[in-house]
């Protein structure tokens, strides 16, 4: 008896379900990157264990008030407005062109407002210190 298949086996591949696959991995990559967040900055605060070896000779301090008081080596801190300070601290390094400056600020002063007495300083290229307690021993 002659049987003959009606039916002719195919041997091409389907690439109907591959482009699926790829489409729902696609998806899946898209959503999963959008949800990781990476987290690229950790900052870590220094501690004042050693103090600096340099003198400032100008002093800019900042009191919990927000006030502003300046002074020259030895002499006793004078009350100034925010807009004196760049006067006064271009004053003194024409007197000392090796000055530091020292910036006392309060712990509870805003940083923005430390910021502003930096600004100055990079602005006019002054060396700058910021003053801290030493580390207390536990």
């Amino acid at each position: 008896m002659g049987l003959k298949r009606r039916t002719k086996v195919d041997s091409s591949f389907s690439m109907a379900s591959m482009t699926d696959i790829i489409f729902l991995l696609l998806i899946f990559f898209m959503l999963s990157s959008t949800v990781v967040i990476p987290n690229a900055i950790k900052v870590t605060l220094p501690q004042s264990k050693k103090q600096t070896s340099a003198k400032p000779l100008t002093r800019v301090t900042i009191d919990a008030n927000l006030n502003y008081y300046v002074a020259v080596g030895k002499d006793r801190e004078k009350q100034v407005s925010f807009d004196e300070i760049t006067p006064f601290l271009q004053s003194s390094y024409v007197q000392e062109p090796e000055m530091f400056v020292a910036l006392y600020a309060d712990e509870t002063v805003p940083y923005k407002e430390i910021v502003k007495i930096l600004n100055i300083a990079n602005e006019n290229k002054f060396k700058m210190v910021l003053a801290t307690r030493p580390q207390q021993k536990r």
